[in-house]
């Protein structure tokens, strides 16, 4: 049988088919079925309004030692012994070097040798004035040899002692720039360090726009005063929170021409001797509070082609896409500086299933961070913020 037999009979199945299939997709229509008659999608909704929103601000900082004191000879001479340990506590009065002492032993000897006798001279001299046996001149000379051989033998002592270099605080020694053998020419050479940390300064540097933030909002303003409130908090390298706070005890009374910014100084207790001078950590500020404030959670701020944006529920539940200027990280959520009105029903899961115009079913929202008060606190403003939103932690 040849091919052009059958033509009639496929062509009417494909007929069929595409009248079938056009019933169906009529009979669909008619009962609100196919892509337009999905029915909307559930999103859980946050109706922003204005609130007291709690502000947590964080910076890099260094630790560096309460107080740092260089230890140095004030005489010159060879080291004979170093009867210390580096990295090791060292208490007032423990002996760090000793130098050779042989030429300030005879300096001192023969500063005493003087004294005597200028000592003897005058105690033989001055009874003989009442009885007119010497002259007053005689016995004022006496008397000034004598001060003299006194101040020789005093300096003769101390430089004897010097050869002795002892710590003049407690402290953690550091190490030592000069051994054994060495050659210490006199107070130019550094022999060591010594740092005091039964308490630490940690620093910071807020920048320049956001001191000028601060400067804007008086109770701000206040609380970046030394002296102030304002708890100042650890985040320690391994992201633990350093288990105490620490309070701000100095303002630079000007800034860095170089970088722009403003040193902080925070004070901490430090008996553990678990913080360390050149450690880096991030410094916490707790105590800011936005007035007023619209925020909204991380996860309902959406970013694509260079632009902040959040679903809202529009006239009729429509999902409706509204461009946003996110601000700080604050509590969990994102502080909306631009964008949103109060009263606005902002779109926070349920997201990925809509789209402009799509329509929703609004469902309220709820925190579910606010029952779980011991959630980790790590989340912090960053001092400076890229353009699209970050974790918290992202820092400068």
């Amino acid at each position: 049988m040849s091919h052009s037999r059958f033509r009639p009979v496929v062509r009417t199945r494909v007929a069929l088919l595409a009248a079938g299939a056009l019933l169906l997709l009529s009979a669909c229509a008619k009962k609100g079925g196919g892509p337009q008659g999905f029915p909307p999608s559930m999103v859980s909704v946050l109706t922003v309004e204005p609130e007291t929103v709690p502000e947590t601000f964080e910076f890099p900082g260094r630790v560096e030692p309460f107080r740092r004191v260089e230890v140095r000879a004030r005489v010159d001479g060879i080291i004979e012994e170093r009867p210390f340990t580096e990295g090791a506590t060292v208490q007032p009065g423990q002996v760090l070097y000793r130098l050779d002492k042989v030429r300030y032993e005879a300096a001192f000897r023969s500063a005493q040798a003087r004294f005597q006798n200028a000592q003897q001279t005058l105690q033989r001299l001055e009874p003989l004035v009442a009885q007119h046996a010497v002259a007053q001149q005689e016995v004022d000379n006496a008397r000034s040899e004598f001060q003299a051989a006194q101040a020789a033998l005093d300096a003769a002592r101390k430089d004897l002692d010097d050869t002795e270099i002892k710590a003049q605080i407690e402290g953690r020694v550091g190490r030592t720039n000069l051994e054994v053998g060495a050659r210490v020419t006199g107070p130019a050479d550094l022999l060591t360090t010594i740092d005091r940390l039964d308490a630490v300064y940690v620093t910071f540097e807020p920048s320049s726009a956001q001191l000028l933030e601060w400067q804007e909002d008086p109770r701000s303003r206040q609380l970046v005063q030394a002296g102030s409130r304002l708890a100042v908090q650890l985040v320690l390298p391994d992201g633990s929170v350093l288990p105490r706070t620490g309070r701000l005890d100095f303002v630079a009374p000007s800034l860095d021409t170089a970088t722009g910014t403003q040193q902080f100084r925070a004070v901490f207790a430090n008996g553990d001797r678990l913080l360390v001078p050149g450690q880096t950590v991030r410094v916490r500020l707790v105590g800011f509070a936005r007035e007023r404030a619209l925020a909204v959670p991380e996860r309902a701020v959406q970013t694509g082609l260079g632009r902040q944006f959040v679903y809202v529920v529009g006239p009729g539940d429509v999902a409706q896409p509204r461009d946003i200027v996110p601000g700080p990280w604050a509590s969990g959520r994102w502080i909306v500086n631009g964008g949103l009105q109060p009263g606005d029903r902002v779109i926070v899961d349920g997201v990925q299933k809509i789209g402009p115009g799509a329509p929703v079913k609004p469902m309220p929202y709820v925190d579910s961070t606010a029952a779980a008060p011991n959630a980790d606190p790590r989340a912090a403003r960053p001092a400076a913020r890229p353009a699209a939103p970050a974790r918290p932690g992202a820092g400068r």
